[in-house]
């Protein structure tokens, strides 16, 4: 595995981690499709929501913010991805969102920020 890849399961474990903390179920990790790619797939226990969650990490402000990383080529793809999920699996009516969870890296520390409703 390369450098960045490493980086990016780190980020997403990092994010599980909270999650779970914080009284999500993690459903899916890494669902892919045609449409697209969703990082996490998890049930947020207290609002009774699906919710699915992008990952960014980053080591570096070079290109950015993490969340600047969820353009709308990105929001477009992750979007079909979430419309797929839904159908395949036969869910409806149920509330679902989609989240950006950042992560940044810096000098062995690690610091998350959860931004919910990104659209």
């Amino acid at each position: 595995m390369y450098f960045k890849q490493l980086t990016g399961k780190y980020g997403e474990d990092y994010a599980c981690e909270y999650l779970e903390k914080n009284n999500y179920i993690i459903l899916e990790r890494n669902f892919s499709c045609y449409q697209g790619e969703i990082d996490i797939v998890a049930r947020d226990t207290s609002r009774n929501e699906l919710v699915f969650i992008e990952v960014k990490t980053r080591t570096s402000f070079k290109y950015g913010y993490p969340i600047d990383g969820v353009n709308s080529y990105k929001k477009h793809h992750l979007f079909k991805a979430c419309s797929y999920y839904l159908y395949k699996n036969h869910i409806n009516n149920l509330f679902v969102r989609i989240d950006v969870i950042e992560i940044f890296i810096k000098s062995g520390h690690t610091y998350l920020n959860h931004v919910k409703q990104v659209f």
